[in-house]
């Protein structure tokens, strides 16, 4: 028993087929595409903050403390 109730042979049939129809370049494409997408959405997803956001919460530290440094 296969995948989802296919066969081995079916799968294989069947991969042979999508093969044949995008070729291996334009699925190896595909495929990078894919992961850098999902790796782009977790890290979007994630609580910690990207590199950009953590380069203006630094920001906002410092001059908030040059601003009090400055009021005294």
């Amino acid at each position: 028993m296969g995948f989802g109730g296919l066969s081995m042979v079916q799968l294989g049939i069947i991969l042979v087929i999508v093969i044949l129809l995008f070729g291996s370049k334009k699925l190896r494409t595909l495929g990078s595409d894919l992961g850098s997408a999902i790796k782009g959405f977790k890290s979007s997803v994630s609580d910690e903050p990207s590199g950009k956001e953590q380069d203006v919460q630094r920001y906002q530290n410092l001059t908030s403390k040059e601003e009090r440094h400055n009021e005294q």
